[in-house]
């Protein structure tokens, strides 16, 4: 009996923690998309250790390849990966619904103020803070990238990260499928060769003995 009291409580404090951390994002996230980025990871990854960062890394890029909303479908993932898809519903609504009611419930309000200095006094202070944790996250990546390929293909592949997207236009996505396609290739090249050179070893001491 009480082994099945302390099951349910925990399965319970998982639900728990899932709607607080994705209230959280939800309602601290000023700007949304981009802005809730660094929120969510630290729930997911520092708060309540979801994951790792290598596993964040890995579902951002992912997310970023398909349509609709980031945050929304970042939410969708941590909370199945959590919790099954109880979780991802409970992560997603939780994430959604206190930002659409208070928008419902201000909407008055600011559209009434928009043109106030102090409303656009506060949007201008908020502004150099978002772009603060979003050039911290990407320098954070950048140095597990560096880890991983070495120094001079991280920054050879941000650098064309940054021409095709910023300078020929492209979307996010494409580029990442791109990478991600390339990198698969790459990865399982390697691997059959690594299968055959051990075959080719195998052979050779098989031989000699």
């Amino acid at each position: 009996m009480l082994y099945w009291y302390k099951k349910g409580e925990s399965q319970l404090k998982a639900y728990v923690e899932l709607a607080i951390g994705f209230a959280r994002t939800g309602v601290t996230g000023y700007g949304g998309g981009p802005s809730t980025i660094p929120l969510i990871e630290f729930e997911a990854v520092k708060k309540y250790k979801w994951m790792n960062e290598q596993e964040f890394v890995e579902i951002l890029a992912l997310a970023n390849t398909l349509p609709g909303p980031i945050a929304t479908k970042m939410a969708a993932y941590i909370g199945y990966k959590v919790k099954g898809y109880l979780g991802a519903t409970v992560a997603i609504l939780t994430h959604i619904l206190p930002s659409i009611i208070a928008m419902i419930a201000l909407l008055g309000v600011l559209y009434r103020f928009k043109e106030s200095p102090i409303v656009s006094g506060m949007v201008q202070g908020v502004t150099p803070v978002i772009g603060f944790m979003l050039l911290e996250m990407a320098y954070r990546f950048f140095q597990n990238g560096r880890k991983g390929l070495g120094f001079p293909i991280m920054l050879s592949l941000s650098v064309v990260s940054l021409i095709f997207v910023q300078f020929l236009d492209w979307h996010p996505g494409i580029l990442i499928a791109v990478f991600l396609i390339t990198a698969y290739f790459i990865a399982d090249r390697k691997e059959k060769a690594a299968k055959a050179s051990a075959k080719l070893l195998l052979q050779r001491k098989e031989k000699s003995s």
